[in-house]
């Protein structure tokens, strides 16, 4: 029987529109001064707090598998994975002292438990911060003294560099570890295990909780691919409401749960950033579908994993989705359940998209989104049955505007005119924690900057085009580096890519390219050259190709352009 606080929670929830409300709009997506509306009608803006936009349905899926293990097979149940939570919150109030706004750091892979941990921060009247696990001790205390945490949550695997970067920070915090065999219980840590079954706590101490929409829940950590990260202040709002915004059916990527139906969704991206944490872990979860959890990334056991559990939705990140169109495991079979794939973090091109319709033998639904750490994250979708090139990541969802504007002055630009994005929206954070001077960097007149380059068709359909910073400028012509690695992956020998700018002695710069071949290939660079030549605008070619075994990335997929130019040139 569900606790009877949830009947409580789900009385208080009046914000599901009862109207139609996902009509597309009849006018024009571009304003008379060149502002993209979105081509839908806006969602209302739930008044909740995250937890209880998670459970608001508990009642029609409580007994259908939440969370599953794809190693173990250890798995929650709905009522099981609300109740635990509960428990948890209602010991962090009792046992830890936790108050409303207080910080709890979590530093965990994937595990069916991290859930149950977030939600039980949340439903504490406490803020999550994610920590990603293989940070170094220098790393962790860094995040913690910027978080102000008040404990933390890990593995014992972790628990020496936890205590390192204790030290570092001349902190003394309490450390909750989450025990998943049959290790001993590190001495001075305390059991998650005992916080979530603990029958004896009073969990209606979590009725007197009062939390606002707009108080922040989750402070995740920018990916700091161009400077150091910067602690991101997502409200409970930021989050319910892009839930809502790609729920509207002409954009959603998901089915409904039933008596008879469930999706299943693989959850290899890391909870601890924001694209899992939010589309995946909180989205489904409130939607009723169901998580299979892989702590540990191996591509066999992950094509395995898809066949075995019968995966249905994927949500990859480039990296992932190159694999899946070069990797011997991805066969017919082990993708004979996929309905649907959904790209975010980067873009990628058609070929890539292609190569794993081949592996697939037959065309997927594949959608292409685009957001960031700070828009909680999704800004664009494509729609379903969009029938133009995989290489753009849709218009604005509901609610939200943009702009494309010339980076130098702002001034608004038009129709396949490539700028800068702006994005207005519900969904966009206050600014980040305690840094007024990035916050004056990155808001103009409620405007949000982006850093990001793209240009919009007619129908406000975007297609990213680089980073900003990372442009490269030969002879004064701006050359999108994800536009030469779209090209190079489209040779047969290349599997993965990436190209920087490096000095050059006439031109100013000149893009340099590193490339990754597929097995049994040995391509000579002059080949490979060539082939570019053929495909792009003379002050575009590559003439400097470095072979490497692996292209380094960031968690989120996105090529750490910092890390080759230290390495290689």
């Amino acid at each position: 029987m569900i606790l009877n606080n949830f009947f409580i929670l789900k009385r208080t929830l009046n914000f599901i529109p009862k109207s139609a409300k996902y009509l597309l709009r009849s006018s024009s997506v571009w304003t008379h001064d060149n502002i993209i509306k979105s081509p839908y009608k806006d969602v209302e803006i739930p008044n909740c707090t995250l937890s209880e936009y998670v459970w608001q349905n508990l009642d029609k899926w409580a007994e259908k598998t939440a969370i599953v293990c794809a190693h173990t097979g250890r798995s929650y149940t709905y009522e099981q994975a609300f109740r635990r939570s509960n428990t948890f919150a209602a010991n962090l109030r009792k046992k830890l002292n936790i108050r409303n706004g207080d910080v709890v750091a979590v530093m965990l892979p994937n595990l069916p438990e991290y859930p149950i941990v977030t939600l039980g921060i949340l439903e504490a009247g406490a803020v999550m911060t994610s920590i990603n696990p293989a940070y170094t001790a220098h790393e962790v205390q860094r995040q913690l003294l910027l978080s102000e945490a008040k404990i933390i949550v890990a593995l014992p695997q972790v628990l020496k560099v936890v205590k390192d970067a204790l030290l570092l920070a001349k902190k003394n915090l309490p450390i909750i570890t989450v025990k998943i065999n049959d290790e001993p219980i590190p001495e001075g840590t305390i059991l998650f295990n005992e916080l979530t079954e603990d029958l004896s706590v009073d969990v209606s101490i979590l009725k007197e909780i009062k939390r606002d929409p707009n108080e922040i829940c989750f402070l995740p950590f920018s990916s700091g691919t161009t400077g150091l990260p910067k602690g991101v202040e997502l409200s409970h709002r930021n989050i319910t409401v892009n839930g809502e915004q790609v729920n509207d059916p002409l954009i959603r990527c998901h089915n409904d749960t039933t008596a008879t139906h469930q999706d299943r969704v693989i959850v290899v991206l890391p909870f601890y950033h924001v694209y899992a944490a939010s589309v995946l872990m909180f989205h489904k979860l409130s939607l009723g579908l169901q998580l299979v959890t892989v702590t540990k990334f191996q591509p066999e056991a992950f094509f395995g994993t898809i066949e075995q559990y019968k995966t249905n939705l994927i949500f990859v990140a480039p990296p992932l989705l190159l694999l899946m169109g070069s990797h011997p495991a991805a066969t017919e079979k082990t993708l004979q359940y996929v309905e649907t794939i959904v790209n975010g973090a980067a873009p990628v091109s058609d070929t890539d998209v292609f190569r794993v319709f081949e592996k697939a033998k037959r065309k997927l639904d594949f959608r292409q989104g685009y957001g960031l750490t700070e828009t909680a994250p999704a800004i664009t979708l494509t729609p379903l049955n969009a029938d133009k090139t995989y290489t753009r990541a849709g218009p604005p969802i509901p609610n939200t505007d943009l702009r494309i504007v010339d980076p130098d002055t702002l001034k608004n630009l038009g129709v396949n005119e490539t700028g800068e994005i702006l994005v207005r929206g519900p969904q966009v954070t206050r600014g980040y924690r305690n840094n007024p001077e990035a916050n004056k960097e990155a808001f103009v007149d409620g405007w949000f900057r982006t850093g990001d380059l793209a240009v919009a068709d007619n129908d406000g359909d975007i297609t990213i085009m680089d980073r900003l910073k990372d442009l490269i400028k030969v002879k004064g012509y701006q050359v999108p580096p994800a536009e030469l690695e779209a090209v190079l992956r489209e040779h047969p020998s290349v599997r993965d890519s990436a190209v920087i700018g490096v000095p050059h002695a006439v031109n100013g710069e000149a893009p340099k390219a590193f490339v990754v071949l597929k097995q049994g290939y040995n391509n000579p660079a002059k080949e490979i050259s060539e082939f570019v030549k053929q495909r792009v605008a003379p002050y575009k070619r590559v003439d400097d190709i470095v072979f490497i075994d692996s292209i380094p990335k960031n968690t989120s997929g996105k090529i750490l352009r910092k890390e080759l130019k230290k390495n290689y040139c």
